[in-house]
């Protein structure tokens, strides 16, 4: 993964200050565990912009040529870790069965947690590559990735992600479950494919204005 940045999520508050400086705040110190968050990934160090780049919060370009099927990589933007996942065609399997949809908060993505591009149950622009905020809506915390069904988290459990912090519980498409603390799906970034194995993530297609600003974050 790389030291690509990213500054916490906003909220739709945005012009309240003291919320955006409060969210900021546990951004940055969730960020700062990141390194035994991240240590389960592999980490992509070869495409690390400046540091001057990553505070001014450029687009980052991200190969994703040798992300495995099932494995996800997390890069940084903005200070936010950003996970991009391979889903395998079972992993797809799940998403588009939606077998969980009647536990999900929000199963239909209708909160602004994403591009209108990425409004679908995959939430994704192709259905094998997911791209995330990897941090969780509740506290800010860094969610882990959980993609095998059951084990720990029971029987019904099909994969997706797991916050240790409070037990919130998301699906293979970062969709919140009901009864968790977390209240919003995991946000999804602007992004774009510049070909075929590079995801450029902080930048919407031409076609698109979406405002990452405008998304909901506690």
């Amino acid at each position: 993964m790389a030291d690509t940045a990213h500054t916490g999520p906003m909220t739709s508050h945005d012009h309240d200050g003291g919320t955006r400086r409060d969210f900021l705040s546990i951004a940055a110190t969730a960020v700062a565990g990141i390194g035994a968050a991240c240590a389960a990934w592999p980490l992509v160090s070869s495409m690390n912009p400046a540091r001057d780049t990553l505070s001014a919060g450029a687009p980052v370009d991200i190969d994703i040529s040798k992300v495995q099927p099932g494995q996800q990589i997390i890069m940084l933007w903005r200070s936010r870790p950003i996970f991009i996942v391979n889903r395998t065609p079972a992993m797809q399997a799940i998403v588009k069965a939606d077998k969980d949809a009647g536990q999900l908060r929000d199963p239909n993505s209708d909160n602004n947690q994403q591009p209108p591009y990425a409004k679908n149950v995959f939430r994704s622009v192709k259905p094998e590559y997911l791209v995330l905020v990897g941090i969780c809506t509740h506290l800010g915390c860094i969610p882990e990735f959980v993609p095998q069904p059951g084990g720990t988290l029971g029987p019904s459990w099909e994969g997706g992600y797991f916050c240790p912090c409070h037990g919130s519980r998301y699906d293979l498409s970062g969709r919140v479950f009901q009864g968790v603390p977390a209240p919003y799906n995991l946000p999804v970034p602007p992004y774009h494919f510049v070909s075929g194995t590079m995801i450029r993530v902080g930048e919407n297609p031409s076609n698109s204005t979406f405002d990452f600003n405008s998304i909901e974050q506690i």
